[in-house]
């Protein structure tokens, strides 16, 4: 069974990796409480993976600092690894071994006592269903299940916490939705990271999101905050006979305008700022004709474009 012996199962502090002159990964800090499925988002070439290689002991961070249930990784790497389930995205497999032998290496190298073996294996096996394949090649199963053997191989040893790099990029629609159910399971027993881009993915699995975006962190919250984040502060306008867009992007509080159609806009507000009182006045005096003004529905993918975006920007 996972340790009870802290509810933080991860606590990265200023975590750096440099490669030569380039900053893959520039201090950032990460947390994980037990139970909990934490989203690790960002566009490809963030840093998630050098991230998760740091996390899992796999490379070492040119600075900062990493506990695993309390153990500190670059002290004692032994002890903290044995806590870690890691999936990376080309799952480790052996496609010359059948699915019982990949796992019994698998829960050897993790030190899984030889008396308890066989059970760690069944459990693996049933969890991830693959009961009925344990003597097939891994060579000669689909795509969705080599992944299922990958995630086996993660959780074989019962570890604490479960990092899985990218577990549905190049799976067919119904294989996405098994691998997603396995790991919204994994995250009743298990700490899980999941590093994805898939939006979608994390909206329907994770309990938090932290945002990662030219190696630094632009955000980190749960998902229901994250929506909150930029909600109400977006708005639809309908207008029949609109200004220039350089007449609303003048009105005070107005952070940004973008051009739906010829009749209608997303405005972006600033922080602090509503100027929808002077949005419909201005509309009446000068006969814009105002037949829509409503708060627009903000999705994730909305969040996390104006998040990246901004942080270009700056």
């Amino acid at each position: 069974m996972p340790s009870q012996e802290t509810a933080t199962t991860i606590a990265a502090r200023g975590l750096t990796r440099n490669f030569g002159n380039y900053t893959a990964v520039d201090h950032i800090d990460l947390e994980l409480k037990r139970g909990e499925v934490l989203g690790f988002l960002g566009p490809n070439g963030a840093g998630k993976t050098t991230t998760m290689q740091m996390l899992t002991g796999n490379l070492a961070p040119s600075g900062g600092a990493i506990s695993i249930c309390g153990i500190d990784l670059l002290d004692q790497p032994a002890a903290a690894k044995a806590k870690i389930g890691y999936l990376p995205e080309t799952p480790p497999l052996y496609r010359e071994l059948n699915v019982n032998e990949y796992l019994l290496l698998a829960a050897k190298l993790h030190r899984v006592p030889k008396a308890a073996r066989r059970e760690a294996i069944e459990v693996a096996k049933q969890r991830c269903g693959l009961s009925e394949v344990g003597k097939k090649l891994i060579g000669t199963l689909s795509k969705g299940f080599q992944q299922r053997v990958g995630i086996a191989q993660a959780i074989v040893h019962d570890p604490d916490v479960v990092i899985l790099d990218e577990p549905t990029i190049g799976l067919d629609p119904n294989q996405i939705r098994e691998i997603r159910s396995l790991i919204r399971e994994l995250g009743g027993k298990h700490s899980v990271i999941l590093s994805t881009h898939i939006l979608p993915e994390v909206e329907a699995l994770c309990d938090r999101v932290q945002i990662l975006h030219h190696g630094s962190l632009v955000y980190g919250d749960t998902i229901g905050a994250l929506k909150e984040f930029h909600s109400g502060r977006t708005v639809l306008l309908g207008l029949r006979r609109p200004p220039a867009r350089e007449v609303l992007a003048a009105v005070p509080g107005i952070a940004q305008v973008e051009t739906l159609s010829t009749t209608m806009f997303r405005l972006q507000f600033a922080a602090g700022e509503d100027p929808t009182d002077q949005l419909a006045r201005g509309a009446v005096e000068n006969g814009w004709g105002l037949y829509q003004l409503a708060p627009a529905q903000t999705s994730l993918e909305d969040v996390f474009v104006h998040l990246t975006q901004r942080e270009e920007n700056n």
